[in-house]
């Protein structure tokens, strides 16, 4: 359980401790460089190879719904290959499969998951901490209880829309306790198993427990997901390490400086340095002065500069032509969507804001930067 990680399991770079404090055009340039850098490791040989090798022996699809938070980074707590699992993340982790927009991307991932022949294993996760309410999720209000029905309402609408046999799209309601970055898995009588718990008895067989919690798990994917859980006891044994060499930082405050609209938004990882609004509600304008709100409490307090804030709009694209054109119109109506909602909003805010509309290369993870359009358009 302590093995040196893989080369390709290893986490970017964490950032400078004064980036939150430089000017805003210095904070930005990090920002693009950051995605750069991951955008390299992950078109790397050995990661590549990585990836083709574990999806080779581990077939089950695996999708995550989870809030934005960044300390809730699933591939590096579980020790998986980046780009295994598919990620849907938005602010406070709220979700709801009537939304036409998310309900739309969800189904077209299943379908085409199942076409080729995969299950789908739906990771419905939630977060809080155990050491401190307030490192809970904001958006729930810090409320554990609140957040946790919600995943279970969230599941039913799996079921519904997947079917309750659970054989071929499997939801599992999935906690993530941030300060060990353990996974907590449920099942709907109320058992759970605690990976927190488990790491301190790292021996002891892992694949009985969980066929005991999960019996309608069907066997192939309760093969596939046994490898995320011995790696995140693994990932829980280094974290407790460093906590007790105290190399770990608990009380993170809020300094975010970025808003993100949109998907592709991987790169972001970093605790408390972006806020994450997926394109899923049809009431966008909500989370969008939220976040914005959250901003401009940040600088009031002091917590990052006044001197601006970023907006960036990002859409993936798999295919080059009309859905690359696609990507690109619709980052541009995220970017000025959410603009035109910030400046209402918060008109003084807004006069700090500084705007960037992107597409994402999704299978390269090549962030590509849109030129503004001429005024007149």
């Amino acid at each position: 359980m302590t093995a040196t990680r893989p080369a390709h399991l290893e986490q970017m770079p964490a950032p400078s401790p004064f980036i939150h404090d430089a000017p805003i055009a210095e904070r930005i340039q990090w920002l693009f460089q950051l995605a750069d850098r991951h955008g390299q490791a992950f078109r790397g040989p050995e990661a590549w190879l990585a990836r083709q090798r574990y999806l080779a022996e581990h077939p089950t699809a695996i999708a995550a719904l989870k809030c934005m938070d960044g300390r809730i980074n699933l591939s590096v707590a579980t020790q998986t290959p980046a780009g295994i699992l598919m990620p849907f993340r938005n602010l406070g982790g709220m979700f709801n499969l009537g939304w036409p927009h998310l309900g739309e991307i969800l189904t077209h991932h299943v379908q085409s998951m199942v076409s080729a022949g995969r299950r789908v294993l739906l990771l419905i996760t939630y977060h809080w901490s155990k050491g401190d309410v307030k490192r809970g999720c904001a958006g729930f209000h810090y409320n554990r209880q609140a957040s946790m029905e919600h995943a279970w309402a969230i599941r039913q609408q799996v079921s519904h829309l997947f079917g309750n046999a659970h054989q071929t799209v499997y939801p599992l309601v999935c906690g993530f306790e941030t300060d060990q970055e353990a996974l907590l898995l449920h099942n709907p009588a109320g058992e759970t198993l605690d990976m927190a718990e488990l790491a301190q008895q790292p021996e002891a067989p892992l694949e009985p427990r969980l066929a005991a919690l999960l019996p309608d798990l069907p066997p192939p994917m309760r093969a596939d997901l046994l490898p995320l859980l011995q790696g995140n006891m693994a990932h829980v044994i280094e974290v407790q390490a460093q906590t007790a060499r105290r190399q770990r930082e608990l009380a993170i405050e809020h300094r975010e400086w970025v808003i993100c609209l949109g998907r592709g938004f991987d790169f972001l990882h970093t605790p408390n340095l972006a806020l994450i609004v997926g394109p899923y509600s049809p009431d966008l304008a909500h989370p969008i002065r939220t976040a914005a709100q959250i901003i401009q409490n940040n600088m009031d307090a002091g917590r990052i500069p006044d001197d601006g804030f970023l907006l960036l709009a990002s859409v993936p694209y798999e295919t080059m032509g009309v859905e690359r054109a696609r990507a690109e119109l619709k980052s541009r109506f995220l970017e000025q969507f959410a603009a035109d909602v910030i400046r209402q909003a918060y008109p003084r805010l807004a006069e700090r804001m500084h705007r960037q509309a992107a597409v994402l290369d999704w299978h390269a993870r090549r962030l590509e930067r849109l030129d503004p359009l001429p005024a007149c358009q």
